[in-house]
């Protein structure tokens, strides 16, 4: 070997050895980095993490558990209304908003750890084999229903169609319990509450959500209204927390004139649609009243926006819940759903009435009301925090976004007669046991009453207030005359509106209560004075 050669060998061999580090060192961190980048990302972290739980964890876990709990606790990082909904609850989730569902047609509450039946579907199962309100349901089938959850019993009395479930009965004047074989069939989800006339031409519709008949539900109610003289309308949205997005859009259709704006949506992700009327509403000039609470949201606050933005009519009550933000469904294999929100919605005059919200924040959200009420928005107009940019309606009227719809004409919550002992009795529920015992004892000559007004001028005179007086007493409420007195109103209609929901159908326990109602008495008044339609 030359001496060059000797001296260039080791040269090319260290020139090798670190060309080949360079290489390896390039193509690790090339494959490694791709890796560790890969779990880095969001997704595919969570998936590592959970089979690394699954491969190490010193406990056996069980990973669809750790799935389903962790589900709802992600989704509550990205606002109040995304939301996860376990496959064994999707479909009971979205029963208040179709049509019908299987079951046996009864209505109940909770008395005394015991199914109380308070209402039967005319014509339902349960009607047709001779189930009657107060009845007491001890089983279905072999399951036991005395101190069952509330929430569990529908679980039991719902089942397919064509199915039947054994009850057992007990009813007042048996000594021994009743067996009943009900065939489940299809039970109506109505959505109206109450269609009536409130004067000789003023129309009353209360509906409680948006599902998927409340359209048509609508419909059929305003021609029959129609049929009986209706030259005005009160609609009542208080305590309807909305439903379907479409609905809503469907009856502001029928206020409104052609290509007027109804709704328009627009996401990160979502851009811009607008929704405006065709112009082949039935009811463009009808006199408008909406009536509204911190309870109307979503779909209540889209129908209401459209009438106060477009000046079609005038809202009055309290300022709206304040959601305005859109959830699309989205399902997977097993059954379960997302609703991620995917969009904002926003009245005509271009506001989102979106309330403010903290990511992973849930409680203090759901605590807003209780908020609003301590500062006392639900009494004083003067106390509603405006904090959203200022918008012009169609004739120029301001009207603000970012929490709520706020009603054009403000009708404080009325406490003026409100006592300690009232409050007690209400919240403790002695009222309500007072007035079901009562029903209960009595219901031959409570149903022998022809009409509501009857049935309310019988009870009064009955002396209800002195009896329950005694009633609560027995359990456990110390009797105050001065606050019994004081009171009385209170008492006597909250107890007689009690047992005539007891022993009548939700429409006439609505009838009574409007007639002491200062929302609806104040929508009168703006009818009579013919001020429905806002001017500049």
């Amino acid at each position: 070997m030359s001496p060059n050669k000797s001296r260039i060998t080791p040269l090319l061999i260290a020139l090798s050895m670190i060309g080949g580090i360079l290489i390896g060192t390039f193509y690790a961190n090339h494959f490694s980095g791709n890796r560790l980048s890969i779990i880095n990302t969001g997704s595919n972290k969570i998936n590592y993490l959970l089979q690394m739980i699954d491969n190490k964890y010193v406990d056996t876990v069980s990973m669809n558990t750790l799935v389903e709990q962790s589900m709802p606790k992600i989704l509550s990082e990205l606002d109040p209304h995304s939301s996860y909904i376990p496959a064994s609850s999707a479909e009971e989730a979205n029963e208040d908003l179709k049509g019908s569902f299987s079951g046996v047609g009864i209505s109940f509450n909770m008395i005394y750890d015991t199914v109380n039946v308070m209402g039967l579907v005319k014509g339902g199962p349960a009607e047709r084999v001779g189930i009657m309100p107060g009845d007491r349901v001890l089983k279905a089938d072999t399951t036991n229903l005395i101190g069952m959850k509330v929430t569990d019993v529908p679980k039991v009395l719902k089942g397919k169609r064509g199915t039947t479930v054994k009850l057992l009965v007990k009813r007042r004047g048996h000594s021994q319990p009743l067996n009943f074989s009900v065939v489940r069939g299809d039970v109506p989800v109505k959505s109206i509450d109450a269609a009536y006339m409130l004067r000789d031409d003023v129309g009353y519709i209360q509906m409680h959500t948006f599902g998927e008949q409340t359209y048509a539900e609508f419909m059929i109610a305003m021609a029959q209204l129609g049929v009986e003289g209706m030259k005005s309308l009160i609609l009542d949205l208080r305590g309807n927390r909305g439903g379907y997005m479409h609905i809503a859009i469907q009856i502001a259709n029928e206020f409104l004139r052609t290509n007027q704006l109804i709704v328009y949506t627009e996401g990160r992700k979502s851009p811009r649609e607008d929704y405006r009327a065709d112009g082949h509403g039935s009811f463009p000039n009808l006199p408008l009243v909406v009536l509204i609470d911190e309870g109307s949201a979503s779909s209540s606050e889209i129908l209401a926006g459209a009438v106060q933005d477009n000046d079609r009519g005038t809202v009055i009550g309290r300022r709206s819940f304040g959601k305005g933000l859109v959830q699309q469904p989205m399902e997977f294999k097993d059954g379960s759903v997302v609703r991620l929100t995917i969009a904002r919605y926003y009245t005509p005059s271009g506001r989102c009435i979106q309330k403010p919200y903290v990511p992973g924040h849930d409680e203090e959200y759901e605590n807003e009301l209780m908020a609003r009420y301590e500062r006392g928005e639900y009494f004083y107009a003067d106390s509603i925090h405006q904090t959203g940019e200022a918008f012009k309606t169609r004739l120029g009227r301001t009207v603000y976004g970012g929490g709520g719809i706020t009603p054009d004409i403000f009708v404080p919550e009325d406490t003026s007669e409100v006592t300690s002992y009232y409050k007690e009795a209400v919240f403790d529920g002695h009222i309500r046991q007072f007035a079901f015992d009562y029903s209960d004892e009595n219901r031959p000559a409570l149903t022998r009453q022809k009409t509501v007004k009857d049935l309310e001028q019988y009870l009064l005179r009955q002396g209800l207030l002195e009896k329950f007086a005694k009633y609560a007493e027995s359990h456990g409420l110390r009797r105050r005359n001065l606050m019994l007195y004081r009171s009385r109103r209170l008492f006597e209609r909250a107890i007689v509106g009690s047992i005539i929901y007891n022993v009548r159908e939700a429409e006439q326990y609505i009838q009574y209560l409007n007639q002491t109602d200062n929302v609806v008495a104040r929508a009168i008044t703006l009818i009579e004075e013919r001020k429905t339609f806002p001017s500049k």
